[in-house]
C-alpha cells in the first residue's frame, strides 16, 4: 500500500472516493485489528497514511518526528515516511476550524461541550481553545481526570451555547442513537457532529428543529483529507476543491 487509511472499522468510510478526487493516486482502506496494527506500524511499508479510530494517540510511538500541531494536541491522523522516517501531523484541527468558520459558528466567550475523549476530541478542544472559547467540558462514559461523566454534564453543565461530538453515538449502521437529547441545553446555539456516515446524524435533526445551527462531518472529513494530501505529496491545493468536492460527495451519498 502506497497511500490509504488505517483504523479499526472503516466499512463506513468515505476516504477513499474523497482522496481520489483530490489527488491522483489510489487510496486504500485498512481495517487493523490490534495485533496486525502493531505488526504494519513495525513494517511502515507505506508512502503516507492517515489514521482514524482507536489509532490516533497509539501510532505516536513509531514515530521518530511529529509537528507542533500534532504534539500539542497529543494525537496523529497524518502519517508521511520520508526515506522510511515516520512524521506525524494533525489535519483534524485544520479540518474542523474550516467546518466552524464555513458555518458562521462563533465560540469567542461561548461555553462549549464536547463529547468523546478519544483523538479527535483533543483536536476539537485545540481549536475551541484557539478561537477563544471561555470554558470547555469534555464529557465521556467514563469519568477520567480530563472529562466528567454525562450525568455530572445533565446536573451542572445544561447552560452550554455550544456542542461538539466526538463520540461514535449516532454513527452508521446504529444511527438512531444520540449522545444527547438537546431540549436539556436551552441556551445551545450550534451543534457540530463529526460524524459524516450518515449524512445528518439524529443529533444534528434535532438541532436544526430547535432552530439551532447543526453541521455534521462530512465538510470537516474532506477539509481535513485536502489538508493531508498536501502532506502526503509535499505540495498545496486551492481550498475552494474542498466545498467542490463536498457537494460531489453528498449528492452521491444522498441518493
Amino acid at each position: 500500500m502506497d497511500y490509504g487509511l488505517i483504523g479499526e472499522k472503516l466499512g463506513h468510510s468515505y476516504s477513499k472516493d474523497i482522496h481520489e478526487m483530490l489527488a491522483d493516486y489510489t487510496y486504500d482502506l485498512c481495517p487493523l485489528s490490534k495485533e496486525a496494527f502493531k505488526i504494519f506500524m513495525e513494517k511502515h511499508e507505506f508512502k503516507a497514511i492517515n489514521v482514524t479510530i482507536p489509532y490516533k494517540q497509539d501510532v505516536i510511538p513509531y514515530l521518530d518526528e511529529m509537528d507542533e500541531n500534532a504534539k500539542a494536541i497529543g494525537a496523529v491522523n497524518t502519517i508521511v515516511n520520508k526515506d522510511g522516517k515516520l512524521y506525524g501531523h494533525n489535519t483534524d484541527f485544520s479540518g474542523f476550524l474550516y467546518m466552524l468558520k464555513k458555518h458562521s459558528i462563533d465560540v469567542t466567550g461561548k461555553k462549549c461541550i464536547v463529547l468523546g475523549d478519544g483523538g479527535a476530541s483533543k483536536a476539537v478542544v485545540a481549536v475551541l481553545k484557539k478561537l477563544g472559547a471561555k470554558e470547555i467540558v469534555i464529557v465521556d462514559i467514563i469519568k477520567t481526570e480530563s472529562a466528567i461523566t454525562y450525568e455530572e454534564c445533565f446536573e451542572k453543565h445544561t447552560d452550554a451555547e455550544f456542542i461538539a461530538n466526538t463520540s461514535p453515538v449516532g454513527m452508521y449502521p446504529k444511527c438512531d442513537a444520540s449522545p444527547v437529547d438537546l431540549t436539556q441545553f436551552p441556551k445551545c446555539q450550534a451543534v457540530a457532529d463529526v460524524i459524516y456516515n450518515p449524512l445528518e446524524t439524529k443529533l444534528i435533526t434535532q438541532a436544526k428543529e430547535l432552530g439551532m445551527t447543526g453541521v455534521n462531518g462530512l465538510e470537516m472529513l474532506v477539509a481535513q483529507a485536502l489538508y493531508a494530501v498536501e502532506f502526503f505529496l509535499d505540495t498545496k491545493l486551492e481550498e475552494s476543491k474542498i466545498d467542490e468536492v463536498f457537494q460531489k460527495i453528498y449528492q452521491e451519498k444522498k441518493d
